[in-house]
Formats: C-alpha cells, sequence, structure tokens
C-alpha cells in the first residue's frame, strides 16, 4: 500500500503532499522532515529505495523536485519506481513542461491528476493516457457547465434588469401623479 505521495523541492519545500493513511500531523510532519533529510543527503548515484523505519520511500529527482513514495512492504518497489515516472510524465504532459510553479499554482489539478491514478493508497490507474483522457474530458465538461451557467446568468439579469425598469418606471409615474 502507498502510505504518501510527497513532492519538495530541493530546500525541503513541499509542493504536493497526500497521506493516504491516517495519521497525526505531527506525524506527517516528521515523516516529511525526515524523508527530505534522507533523501537530500544521497548521492546521485546511490539508489532510489530507501528502509525508513516500518516504510520504504521510494523517490526520483527532476530538476528542483523530489518526488517520493512512501510504501509498505507488499507494494514493488521498482513498481512504484516506474510509476513516478508515469506520474510525472503525466503531469509533463498535461503542464506541457511542467515545473515546481505549475504545482504551486495549480495545486487542484496536480492533485487531480494524483486521484486518478490513486484512490485510498492503492494505484487504480496506470496508464497516464487514460488518466489525461479522462481529465481533458472533465476539464471540457466542466467548461461546458460554466458556459451553461453564464447563459443562464446573462437571461437572470436581463430579466432582473427588466423587471427593475419597470420598478422604476412605475415608481416615476406615481412621483409624477403626486406632483401634479
Amino acid at each position: 500500500m502507498i502510505k504518501a505521495v510527497l513532492v519538495f523541492n530541493t530546500r525541503g519545500q513541499v509542493r504536493l503532499i497526500r497521506f493516504f493513511d491516517s495519521c497525526s500531523t505531527e506525524l506527517q510532519q516528521k515523516l516529511l522532515r525526515e524523508s527530505y533529510q534522507i533523501i537530500s543527503k544521497r548521492d546521485m548515484n546511490a539508489c532510489n529505495f530507501v528502509e525508513h523505519n516500518d516504510y520504504k520511500l521510494v523517490y526520483r529527482h527532476y530538476a528542483t523536485l523530489y518526488f517520493v513514495f512512501v510504501i509498505d512492504s507488499t507494494e514493488s518497489e521498482y513498481d512504484i519506481f516506474e510509476l513516478i515516472h508515469t506520474f510525472v510524465q503525466c503531469l509533463d504532459q498535461y503542464f506541457e513542461n511542467v515545473c515546481e510553479l505549475d504545482l504551486i499554482f495549480h495545486s487542484d489539478k496536480a492533485n487531480h491528476i494524483l486521484n486518478e491514478f490513486f484512490m485510498g493508497g492503492f494505484m487504480i490507474e496506470r496508464n497516464s493516457d487514460l488518466v489525461l483522457n479522462d481529465i481533458r474530458t472533465q476539464l471540457h465538461l466542466e467548461r461546458q457547465d460554466s458556459g451553461v451557467f453564464k447563459h443562464v446568468g446573462s437571461k437572470i439579469k436581463s430579466a432582473v434588469d427588466s423587471k427593475t425598469e419597470r420598478i422604476k418606471m412605475d415608481m416615476e409615474k406615481k412621483f409624477d401623479r403626486q406632483l401634479h
């Protein structure tokens, strides 16, 4: 089972984080801090799998970002190692050359992509093409919905403006009658 997905930069600043295991905030912060301390000090040629307490850390380093998956003993390190690459490729295709700023300013989209791959710590999809297709379909539907709401909103505004104008004219007529 995947316990957590951590993405942090070379200075240890979190850019994406997801815990699939219920644990306290203090424990989450401790795991994040220890993961950064362990991984950031490792040689670039060292193995990308690290035993840590009851977990294994599987990571990849891309540019200024570390992508770390915290897993238990039931998961295959190699499968997770490849899955990290698939996840990063998916982010790269979606954002057209993903960078740290994409994860900062579009964390909702990055989390959405993560949700398409995993549910409750278990992988539900491994094919990045299917994930991207699902996300693009949902984005298309959201745009259609917003267009419908915009159209409905303009009709409502028009009706309210029309009603307001009639009330204003009625008030002016009443006021004129009172003056004469």
